[in-house]
């Protein structure tokens, strides 16, 4: 039967007791990680988030009832133990912080019982997804989630203590905002006052943070929880949390600096890793010709290669009816991989397929440097001479091709890459590749909408020295905006804001919006900047994506205590759930069946 308190203090938690405590008496509690009973001795293993401390129950020590309350202890039992700490009479276990020490009990309260779990809590486990999310609350136990999540509050208080000395104020803006287009999917809530109407969860504080800016603030930081209606991956949940700033009366290079700094702190601080700075600096388009990623992994080579000029007139029609649409043709040198069975090149054909590509050429060169290909047939030997010359290939190399618009060449080229390079091993996890991706593009053409879109948001500053090209090319203004990248993810992105007016309307002309719309969907942001703003400058970084790599885990979920399966549900909570006839009534709400196909 659970007992109460019975005015016990703690007096340490479980890893807080050391070989310096020994003779002291103490006062722990926790849970029962597992029990030996050898008699007349009973061993608990006690854990907390501290750790574990080995518990001793001796006939001879404690009382006959709380040596027969010991006998009943069961794995996750909540119990209070009063004792002393003596040197551990046993072999020392060196993989425990407490392992030359043990707490000899003089006393025991059982404070909560426990069924048998469904599963042992224990680090790595090795229990499927969807059983630990379903008991989350048991899951967050393990020792190796527990330590994620210290690291994680650490993490944030290091931020806030950087920011504030730093100048930054921490200010909360709204959760419950306006809908506005140019961006990802809003998550909706219904207004019950005002029918009809609808507020939407803050994909980022952004235009709050910008009128802050107007409102004289000068530095602003908030850790933001920020919503988007997207389909989630590895990197991606449907809520998330944001370091976010925005600094007035600065351009670019402040932007730059503050942050390094703060990333060399974090780093240092937290697990130990030396940043050198400046971090190094790619324009998109390079980034892009390159690795065939906006955000690329950069601690190995096997680079794209633009060998459009080399094929333009060669035999091969794919290449050069690729060329003729306007494309490109771009190869990756896969070194010494050669003899890469055909049933795995054939993977990597429909792999890019499912990219979007029409499929991927090859050409392995063997090591008596005869060639093996899927089109050289199609060409003379000279021009293939001439490829392999230009892909800088030697014997044992594996060459393989795209051809189609840039767009897909480099995002089929850029994944293939990526899956290689993990393949192979290439791929250091305590290598820390950082890097500012600079220029991106101001626009990107949308074939859905068939207009331009902004590939950031339409508060991005263009380069001055592009601006006069915004009537004849739209697509070739570059943006004042930069991404950190590290290890080929992106960890943060920002921009230089608009801040006159003339340019803000052009900018929302080009993006096909009306002044009566554009005053729509930003009017507040409008007006506010017809008052007088200063030059303003932002960033955000996305937080869960920073723990992932400090902790080398491939799923945001071991960094977040409570999150959502890939269909965006919890399955602890069963959310999202339906909710009651009357509730939608009084908000003026109809659920529509759909049709069965």
């Amino acid at each position: 039967m659970s007992e109460s308190m019975q005015g016990l203090h703690r007096s340490h938690r479980c890893a807080e007791v050391s070989s310096s405590n020994i003779g002291e008496k103490v006062t722990v509690m926790g849970w029962v990680q597992k029990r030996r009973n050898l008699g007349s001795l009973i061993f608990i293993d006690l854990r907390d988030r501290s750790g574990l401390l080995q518990i001793v129950f001796d006939e001879n020590s404690v009382k006959a009832e709380g040596f027969e309350k010991a006998g009943t202890l069961r794995s996750e039992f909540v119990i209070a133990v009063e004792g002393e700490v003596c040197k551990r009479s046993a072999a020392v276990n060196e993989n425990l912080k407490t392992g030359d020490i043990e707490v000899i009990a003089t006393s025991i309260r059982i404070l909560s019982e426990s069924q048998t779990p469904p599963f042992q809590i224990e680090e790595n486990s090795k229990t499927n997804e969807e059983m630990r999310l379903k008991y989350r609350y048991l899951d967050l136990r393990r020792p190796d989630i527990q330590k994620n999540l210290i690291l994680r509050s650490k993490v944030l208080r290091l931020m806030r203590d950087f920011m504030a000395d730093e100048g930054f104020l921490e200010i909360e803006t709204p959760i419950l905002c306006k809908s506005t287009p140019e961006g990802a999917r809003d998550y909706l809530v219904p207004s019950r006052i005002h029918h009809g109407h609808f507020y939407a969860l803050p994909q980022s504080p952004q235009i709050f943070k910008q009128l802050l800016m107007a409102s004289g603030y000068d530095r602003y930081f908030q850790i933001a929880r920020c919503f988007r209606d997207e389909d989630l991956r590895a990197d991606r949940q449907p809520e998330f949390t944001q370091a976010d700033m925005e600094l007035s009366f600065v351009d670019i290079e402040d932007v730059l600096d503050v942050n390094e700094r703060l990333i060399q702190f974090l780093f240092k601080e937290t697990i130990g890793v030396d940043v050198t700075l400046p971090l190094p600096r790619m324009p998109w388009q390079e980034a892009m010709d390159r690795f065939g990623s906006d955000k690329p992994d950069t601690r190995f080579g096997m680079e794209l290669c633009d060998v459009s000029k080399t094929v333009e007139d060669c035999g091969f029609g794919v290449f050069t009816s690729a060329l003729e649409a306007g494309g490109s043709v771009r190869g990756i040198n896969v070194k010494g991989q050669a003899a890469m069975p055909r049933k795995k090149i054939d993977k990597l054909v429909e792999y890019a397929k499912g990219c979007g590509a029409k499929g991927l050429a090859y050409l392995a060169i063997g090591e008596d440097g005869t060639y093996k290909s899927s089109f050289t047939k199609f060409m003379t030997e000279d021009e293939t001479q001439e490829l392999v010359r230009k892909m800088d290939g030697e014997p044992g190399d594996l060459l393989l091709f795209a051809a189609d618009k840039n767009k897909i060449v480099w995002n089929v080229l850029g994944l293939i890459r990526l899956q290689l390079g993990e393949e192979l091993g290439l791929m250091d996890e305590n290598q820390y590749n950082f890097l500012w991706v600079t220029e991106f593009p101001l626009l990107e053409w949308s074939d859905e909408e068939n207009r331009y879109m902004a590939m950031h948001h339409p508060f991005t500053m263009p380069m001055e020295e592009d601006w006069d090209k915004i009537d004849t090319d739209p697509g070739a203004v570059r943006a004042k905006a930069y991404d950190i990248v590290l290890n080929g993810t992106e960890l943060g992105g920002g921009s230089v804001r608009i801040h006159q007016d003339d340019v803000q309307e052009k900018m929302f002309e080009v993006l096909g919006f009306t002044k009566e719309r554009a005053h729509e969907q930003f009017g507040f942001l409008l007006d506010a900047f017809s008052y007088g703003v200063p030059p303003h400058a932002g960033l955000a970084y996305g937080v869960d994506r920073i723990l992932m790599h400090m902790l080398h885990t491939d799923n945001i979920k071991d960094v977040i205590a409570f999150p959502k399966m890939k269909d965006a549900s919890d399955l602890m909570s069963e959310a999202p759930g339906t909710v009651d006839e009357a509730q939608l009534e009084e908000l003026g709400i109809a659920i529509v069946a759909e049709d069965e196909e």
